[in-house]
């Protein structure tokens, strides 16, 4: 008994002693490697399990790597279904349910797509050559799809709409011997190498010629062969796939209708050769902007229905603009899809029975655009929707068009997926202070529940800031959204430095997700400051393509009023303000520097100073043709008046510039004339130029270089704001 007694006395301090758990801290840029991303959600047919890609970093190898992890919807652990030794990620499961199919870059296959048997979690993946992919009947006894039809029997590749080359990727087929394969003449070339082994350099006659993310484009060794996308059958039984259309046009959205007897698609409206089309496109390309013709009406695209054993196309429906997403109702009597009449109009959601006639807008009069949509099998419509900053799904009343919320609040949906009976839906979400989780709720929106909690941990030990919305009435009353994001160990009383963050597009938003730059300068002590100006998206096409023509104009207006706002509150220091945005946002920038000295530091990513020489160098020529109502010499004025370089010589605020040497989107040309203009003024200025990086380094970028670039961040406006 006293040795029992000794025992206790000994037990006491020991657990007395043990650690409490560490409160949570703030964010750092090496925390950016602890988080991990969940994505494109699917779920079995029998409702019982879902399938996910997760995506984690490895830190030691500067890289990310995905999995396909799978969840019992009841509940339960996740169990990882492919090998963590290969990189895999978009899932979806066979019709039956039995396999699971995923794309991936193992080894010793002809394609990229792979499959495991349900029943064996733990098994190897198989390499999958003839298995379909679709729109099936009812009876899911084969799958339709469009393709192109190769001249060897295969299936060949190529852009949709434009066709592709002989021999597959342009220049395929290197001449042996040749130094470099981009060095051999391209096809139309009147000059050539002297001699081709002598000859390292490029050689080019073709447009585009360079694309970001993808470098320089290899020259087209042969002409142009412009192949349709035809329709295509396959049975599930292994058998060959059946070619079903022979035409000179192509057929996109491609869908069997339920009792298997006709396909709908959707195709150019008066069904016109692909060439001829083509064609047509490039000689508007070349010629001067002319906006009466760039916004008149017209009419793209048409709906047509063929029967599944082939034959005369029959037109169901022709209005003006360009469709999409195609979906036959249940019973097979109505034809679902998205109408965007004009490119600056709102998207609408449609529904046309399938024997023609005038269809109906199911979303007329509403503000916002739907995403996507698919019919339920009671008829109803499941849709999903951006609505300001966040995303919402909608369960849209066929006969009517009333729409009822059933997945929403403050976050964003990236990826959803519902059983085959429609009894629930699963859906990676994400909010502010919360990264990206998988739910399930049942389609009505009750019993929401959260499946995974793979970032439960760093959630424990990071004190994610959250924000405060506000909204406000800009120039002409229109109603902007902005937030304030309070940094970490806030105090009240206490006055903070503010940094303005400017989204990039311009026609993009921020929304309401977890975001790490954000989370990074708030970590550092910073109030962090963004809004969606017009110009952003998710408010409907009127707010978004108010800038057109207008940039710096009203969106600057915005920014400046939201900044007004963010600089009266008691714990906001308006003399330590910062401001900083990449792309779009990077020009923001320069032209605010260049218009007002209320900032004290700034940052540039991605940045254009001159819109001549961004539109010589850039491969998206199309955004200020568009945007500018022009080329550069149809509308010299406004190229001219909209460049920030035009401007310089007002700035004083100390700028760090930040540059890809791989940014073909905004290429290098202009962060030099920005960074010697500053230096020649005497402004401080600091350019950090990252290798092997393009446009996306900030999203998807080598991830030791883009933590370093959170910390180049944190130093600068450290510096010169002081938290």
């Amino acid at each position: 008994m006293r040795r029992l007694s000794v025992l206790l006395l000994l037990a006491i301090p020991l657990t007395a002693q043990q650690p409490a758990p560490a409160a949570p801290r703030a964010f750092t840029p090496n925390d950016w490697y602890k988080v991990t991303q969940l994505s494109a959600p699917a779920m079995s047919p029998d409702g019982k399990l879902v399938a996910f890609t997760v995506t984690t970093v490895v830190e030691r190898e500067n890289k990310r790597h995905s999995e396909i992890w799978a969840v019992p919807t009841a509940g339960g652990d996740p169990v990882r279904y492919t090998s963590p030794g290969y990189e895999s990620s978009n899932p979806r499961f066979s019709p039956d349910g039995k396999y699971l199919f995923f794309t991936s870059n193992r080894p010793g296959g002809r394609g990229n797509t792979w499959a495991l048997r349900m029943d064996q979690p733990s098994g190897e993946a198989t390499q999958v050559e003839n298995y379909p992919s679709g729109s099936l009947p009812k009876d899911k006894s084969f799958a339709v799809f469009d393709a192109v039809a190769d001249t060897s029997g295969g299936f060949g590749g190529g852009a949709r709409g434009r066709g592709g080359f002989p021999g597959g990727f342009p220049g395929a087929g290197a001449v042996a011997g040749a130094a470099n394969a981009m060095a051999f003449p391209p096809f139309g070339a009147i000059t050539k190498p002297v001699d081709d082994k002598r000859f390292d350099g490029r050689h080019i006659v073709t447009f585009p010629y360079k694309a970001n993310g993808i470098g320089f484009i290899p020259n087209p060794r042969q002409a142009r062969v412009i192949r349709p996308f035809q329709i295509f059958t396959q049975k599930f039984d292994g058998s060959k796939r059946v070619q079903i259309t022979d035409t000179r046009y192509s057929h996109a959205a491609v869908q069997v209708s339920p009792d298997g007897k006709s396909v709908a698609f959707i195709a150019d409206a008066q069904l016109r050769p692909d060439s001829v089309v083509q064609q047509i496109a490039d000689s508007l390309s070349k010629l001067p902007y002319d906006m009466e013709r760039e916004n008149a009406p017209r009419n793209d695209r048409d709906i047509y229905i063929v029967p599944i054993s082939g034959g005369e196309p029959r037109k169901v429906a022709s209005l003006q603009g360009d469709e999409s997403g195609l979906e036959w109702s249940p019973d097979g009597k109505k034809l679902l899809f998205i109408s965007r009449p004009e490119r600056t109009k709102n998207a609408r959601l449609m529904l046309i029975d399938a024997a023609g006639g005038a269809p109906t807008n199911l979303t007329n009069g509403w503000q916002y655009e739907p995403s996507s949509a698919e019919f339920l099998p009671n008829g109803d419509i499941l849709m999903s929707a951006d609505v300001g900053a966040r995303t919402a799904l909608f369960v849209v009343t066929a006969k009517n068009g009333q729409m009822r919320e059933i997945v929403g609040g403050r976050r964003v949906i990236r990826g959803f997926a519902r059983d085959e009976k429609a009894k629930q839906v699963a859906y990676v979400a994400t909010s502010v202070a919360s990264p990206t989780e998988l739910y399930i709720a049942d389609l009505d929106g009750k019993n929401e529940r959260k499946l995974t909690a793979f970032n439960d941990k760093v959630n424990a030990e990071i004190a994610w800031s959250d924000a405060e919305k506000f909204t406000f009435q800009g120039v002409g009353g229109l109603t902007v959204e902005g937030w304030v994001m309070k940094p970490f160990g806030y105090q009240a009383g206490k006055k903070y430095p503010l940094v303005l963050y400017i989204h990039g597009g311009p026609h993009s938003r921020y929304d309401e997700g977890w975001f790490d730059e954000f989370q990074n300068l708030a970590g550092a002590g910073f109030m962090v400051l963004y809004t969606n100006p017009r110009g952003s998206s998710g408010s409907g096409a009127d707010f978004t393509f108010s800038t057109r023509g207008r940039w710096f104009a009203e969106d600057y207006q915005d920014l400046m009023q939201a900044t007004d706002i963010a600089a009266k509150r008691a714990d906001v220091d308006s003399t330590r303000m910062g401001v900083t945005g990449g792309s779009y946002g990077g020009v923001m920038t320069a032209w605010v520097t260049s218009h007002t000295n209320r900032f004290k530091a700034a940052e540039t990513d991605r940045m254009i100073s001159n819109w001549w020489s961004w539109y010589g160098a850039s491969d998206a020529q199309g955004l200020t043709e568009f945007e500018f109502y022009g080329k550069p010499w149809d509308n010299p004025a406004m190229y001219d008046s909209l460049s920030p370089i035009r401007y310089v010589k007002n700035v004083k605020t100390p700028t760090l510039m930040v540059q890809s040497e791989e940014d073909h989107r905004t290429p290098m040309a202009d962060a030099d004339q920005w960074f010697m203009a500053l230096k020649k003024q005497g402004v401080p200025v600091e350019w950090v130029r990252y290798p092997r990086s393009n446009h996306d380094l900030s999203r998807t970028g080598e991830p030791w270089l883009l933590v370093d670039r959170l910390g180049r961040l944190r130093q600068w406006f450290a510096h010169w704001l002081k938290p």
